[in-house]
């Protein structure tokens, strides 16, 4: 097995894999689903990150401007794994893996591959446990497909993000100036 960090030994989950409806604390109904052909739903995407507000933007993404943010997409589209969270049929959050390779081919055997994780909720959909919902079902769906090695980064100030990332079983791998990096082993 490649790789650059270190996994915890354990594997985290299970966890469900979308689609699924579920209720958030403010009464909402919320769907959550797999966007495995990113194409059909990047406009609706493109409308969220438009919407997002510039300054819960974390380590430049996502970034600002639509051309900015759909070449953004449409970059990582092709290998990216998607899963989106949708109120009244409008994209309210998104999560993504994102392989840590320039190789293509080893995409192919993504067991071997370890993935980049980022996850964005809408401000006035935030502290709804929509968060929670979207990251674990991103999970479930990696660990379906073949995944086991996922990794992010958050800034170390941002308690409630990595009071989630814990709470899923990500555990903390190392730290650069004012990011924390931290790992997830998928069973």
């Amino acid at each position: 097995m490649a790789g650059t960090r270190p996994y915890p030994d354990d594997p985290a989950g299970p966890f469900p894999a979308p689609p699924t409806s579920f209720e958030d604390r403010d009464g909402r109904t919320i769907e959550i689903q797999a966007s495995d052909d990113f194409e059909t739903t990047l406009e609706d995407v493109v409308e969220m990150y438009v919407e997002f507000d510039p300054t819960d933007r974390a380590q430049g993404i996502p970034p600002t401007g639509e051309q900015r943010i759909r070449n953004w997409l449409e970059t990582i589209a092709t290998h990216s794994i998607n899963v989106v969270a949708s109120h009244d049929g409008a994209v309210i959050g998104h999560a993504m893996l994102v392989p840590d390779t320039s190789d293509p081919d080893a995409i192919d055997d993504r067991a071997d591959v370890e993935w980049e994780l980022a996850i964005f909720v809408l401000q006035e959909y935030q502290r709804a446990g929509i968060g929670t919902q979207l990251l674990e079902h991103l999970l479930g769906h990696a660990s379906e497909i073949g995944i086991e090695r996922v990794w992010l980064t958050v800034e170390r100030w941002n308690n409630p993000a990595i009071a989630l990332y814990e709470r899923v079983g990500f555990e903390a791998t190392g730290t650069e100036s004012f990011e924390q990096e931290m790992a997830i082993r998928l069973g």
